[in-house]
C-alpha cells in the first residue's frame, strides 16, 4: 500500500515511481529471462493479485506461483467473489444483489436490508471506498463518498452494499489446494484488531474460535474451494458475529500475516505453493494438520504511533529481539533509509508459545527488546496494546482499536 502524500502532484510522481520499479512487468519479465528463472512468486504485494501479470507470466513460460488468473480475476470483484463462494455453499453477508448504480438503487437496497450498512467499493481493498450509514439521511453522501474514493483508488467507481454488523470479529481461514483435487485448510486467524480497516495485529488459532467452530467452518470452505477448482493458496476472510461466520472476501495470495499460520502448523507456506505450482501433490491431508500453541504477529510500520503519519528517514539504531519462539520478519538493518515511496511497514514480529498467556508474555518481553531508532515506530503502540485487559482476555471487535485510540491515553491500559 503507498504511503499517504501531502500533495496530489508529489502523490502523482510517486505512483509513477511505483510504476517504473517493482511494478513493472516488463522488466520483471526481462528479468526473470535473463536470469533463467523457471518461476516467479509475487509476494503478497500488487502484482500477487493482478490476473493480468499472471497471464503474461505464463505467456511467458514461466510458472506463476499462485492461482490461476481467472480465479484471481474472479475473486479481485467483490462482487463476483460473494456470488461465486455463496453458489459454492459458503454462508455470506446479507447485501444487494450485485452493483449500485444510482443513489436510488442504494435507498431501495438499504430498506430492504435495515440499517446500518456498508457502501463498498467492488474492487481494491484496504478500507478505501468503504463508508458506513446509519441513517436514510446518511445514505446519500456516504454513497457518492465511497463512489469518489473507489474511482480515486482503483479507477472503478461501481459499489455494492452490504449490512453492516454492530460488533464483529476479522475471522480468516489459510486455505491450500493442489492440482490434484486435493484441498485442506489450515485453521484460522483473528485479525480483528484493525484501524481504517488496516490490520494491525494477528494472532492465531483465535481466542473466540473452538475446534467444532473451526472443523465445521473448515469443512464448508475445503469444500467450496474444491468445487471452484482453486489452485494454490489463499485466505478466505470472515466477518464472525454470535457464532456465525459471514463472507467477506478472498485473497488469492499469501497474506502478511501467514506467519501465525506457519508458526502454529509448522508449515513454510511459501514452500508450499512452489511445490503446488510444481505440480506436486499436497504431502499431508487434513487429519494430519495439527495446531500446536499460540501465535501474534505485531506490524511495525515507520509511523508516529499517535498520529499514524508516516516517518521515512535514515534508521540509526536497530536491534532485534532474539530468543525461542521470537521470530523478526524484516529486511532494515542500521543505515538503512525508509523511503517515502512505498507503505510503511518495516517488520513483521512475530511470537509462538504453548498458550496465548504465554504468547502475550513473550512479545512483551521480544517488543522490548526491539529497538529502532532514527524513525518514529508502531512499537509503543504494540506495548500499550499487550498490557491492556481487553487484550490480555481477548475481548475485542473489528471497532475496539478505534475506540481505544479515541481514548485518553491514561486510560489505556484498561
Amino acid at each position: 500500500m503507498p504511503c499517504t502524500c501531502a500533495s496530489p502532484t508529489r502523490a502523482s510522481a510517486w505512483a509513477r515511481l511505483r510504476r517504473q520499479s517493482y511494478l513493472n512487468i516488463p522488466a520483471i519479465i526481462t528479468a526473470a529471462k535473463i536470469t533463467g528463472a523457471q518461476a516467479i512468486h509475487p509476494g503478497y504485494g500488487f502484482l500477487s493479485e493482478n490476473a493480468k501479470f499472471a497471464e503474461i507470466v505464463e505467456k511467458s513460460g514461466i510458472t506463476f506461483i499462485g492461482p490461476k488468473p481467472e480465479h484471481i480475476r474472479m475473486m479481485g470483484d467483490k462482487i463476483t467473489a460473494k456470488e461465486a463462494i455463496q453458489t459454492a455453499g459458503v454462508p455470506v453477508v446479507p447485501g444487494s444483489d450485485g452493483g449500485l448504480p444510482t443513489v436510488e438503487d442504494a435507498t431501495a437496497a438499504a430498506k430492504r436490508i435495515g440499517y446500518p450498512v456498508l457502501i463498498k467499493a467492488t474492487a481494491g481493498g484496504g478500507g478505501r471506498g468503504m463508508k458506513v450509514a446509519t441513517t436514510p439521511d446518511e445514505l446519500e453522501v456516504a454513497f457518492q463518498t465511497a463512489r469518489s474514493e473507489a474511482k480515486a483508488a482503483f479507477g472503478n467507481d461501481a459499489v455494492y452494499m452490504e449490512k453492516y454488523l454492530q460488533k464483529p470479529r476479522h475471522i480468516e481461514i489459510q486455505i491450500v489446494a493442489d492440482g490434484h483435487g486435493n484441498v485442506i485448510h489450515l485453521g484460522e486467524r483473528d485479525c480483528s484488531l484493525q484501524r481504517r480497516h488496516q490490520k494491525v495485529f494477528e494472532e492465531a488459532p483465535s481466542p473466540v474460535i473452538d475446534a467444532d467452530a473451526r472443523a465445521k467452518i473448515g469443512k464448508t470452505v475445503t469444500t467450496a474451494i474444491k468445487k471452484l477448482g482453486y489452485l494454490g493458496a489463499g485466505t478466505i476472510e470472515f466477518l464472525y458475529e454470535n457464532g456465525e461466520f459471514y463472507f467477506l472476501e478472498m485473497n488469492t495470495r499469501l497474506q502478511v500475516e501467514h506467519p501465525v499460520t506457519e508458526m502454529i502448523t509448522g508449515l513454510d507456506l511459501v514452500q508450499v505453493q512452489i511445490r503446488i505450482a510444481a505440480g506436486e501433490k499436497l504431502s499431508l491431508t487434513q487429519k494430519d494438520v495439527v495446531i500446536s500453541g499460540h501465535a501474534i504477529e505485531c506490524r511495525i510500520n515507520a509511523e508516529n504511533p499517535e498520529t499514524f503519519a508516516p516517518s521515512p528517514g535514515l534508521i540509526t539504531d536497530f536491534h532485534a529481539p532474539g530468543g525461542l519462539g521470537v521470530r523478526l520478519d524484516s529486511a532494515v538493518y542500521s543505515g538503512y533509509r525508509v523511503p517515502p515511496y512505498y507503505d510503511s511497514l518495516i517488520g513483521k514480529l512475530i511470537v509462538h508459545a504453548p498458550t496465548r498467556a504465554e504468547a502475550i508474555a513473550r512479545l512483551r518481553r521480544a517488543l522490548g527488546e526491539t529497538v529502532v531508532g532514527g524513525v518514529e515506530t508502531t512499537l509503543p503502540l504494540h506495548m500499550r496494546l499487550v498490557d491492556n485487559k481487553d487484550i490480555q482476555a481477548g475481548n475485542y471487535d473489528i471497532h475496539w482499536l478505534e475506540g481505544f485510540l479515541k481514548s485518553p491515553k491514561d486510560t489505556k491500559k484498561g
